[in-house]
């Protein structure tokens, strides 16, 4: 497909040419909230390349219990194992926050592998990196609050968002923190009567960005300096990003 200047990170890297070859291969669409885009043991048919918003990749940890192991949103793809010959992946992957992919075929990224050299060296630390995220998140569950890992969670989506308001259930937060409801409930409580944040009616709003990162576990800036060691800070997603009109935030953060 015909598409100038993409806003997929690994993608914006490739030098004219190599873009110019991935480019023809691409197609560009959406997902819903909570839409697979992996599931268990399924083929992978394609890598997936979000120009904007955030897909969560769970471990199923019993039927019907799911726990994020790592989030990926423009600075990265989806359905990177595909690298160590793998046809299917454990677990799954779903979208979490909607934003426009664009899909590339298994079987041209392999192709492509081969023959684009750049390409290749940036899925190769596209996938360190994403190894050092996922451990850093087990690392990260085992030994910090709820406060503190929820504060890390809306940073990362703050980061891979053009807006600092986005949709958010605490069902579904709590999946992602692997907490009860209540516990996300308090969670929340507790960022947003610091100042930090508003949550109204499923819609969050980052109002302190300065103060978030303050309340955020040391994991954050781990995993920000594991990324930008491999990849450089230009460009990078790890960054506040510009902030709407107030009246504009208002509107989100009561909508129905």
């Amino acid at each position: 497909m015909n598409i100038e200047t993409p806003q997929n990170q690994m993608l914006l890297r490739l030098p004219t040419e190599e873009w110019q070859a991935v480019a023809p291969h691409l197609e560009l669409l959406g997902f819903n909230i909570k839409q697979p885009i992996f599931e268990n043991g399924k083929p992978l048919d394609f890598v997936y390349f979000p120009e904007s918003g955030v897909e969560s990749i769970v471990a199923i940890v019993e039927e019907n219990e799911l726990i994020e192991v790592a989030t990926v949103g423009k600075e990265g793809c989806v359905g990177i194992p595909v690298i160590f010959g793998a046809e299917s992946m454990t677990g799954m992957c779903f979208c979490q926050i909607p934003g426009p992919v664009l899909r590339l075929p298994t079987v041209e990224f392999k192709r492509l592998l081969k023959t684009l050299p750049t390409f290749a060296d940036l899925m190769n630390k596209y996938a360190q990196s994403l190894f050092n995220q996922t451990a850093q998140n087990a690392a990260c569950n085992r030994s910090h609050n709820v406060d503190s890992r929820c504060a890390r969670w809306l940073l990362f989506c703050h980061d891979r968002m053009d807006r600092r308001s986005f949709p958010l259930t605490q069902e579904f937060l709590g999946q992602m923190l692997g907490v009860r409801r209540p516990a996300v409930n308090v969670a929340a409580s507790t960022l947003q009567k610091a100042g930090l944040i508003t949550y109204v009616r499923g819609i969050v709003t980052i109002t302190d960005r300065e103060g978030l990162e303050a309340a955020s576990c040391g994991c954050y800036r781990v995993i920000v300096d594991g990324f930008e060691s491999l990849f450089g800070k230009e460009p990078s997603i790890f960054s506040p990003p510009a902030e709407p009109s107030s009246s504009n935030d208002s509107v989100l953060a009561t909508e129905p």
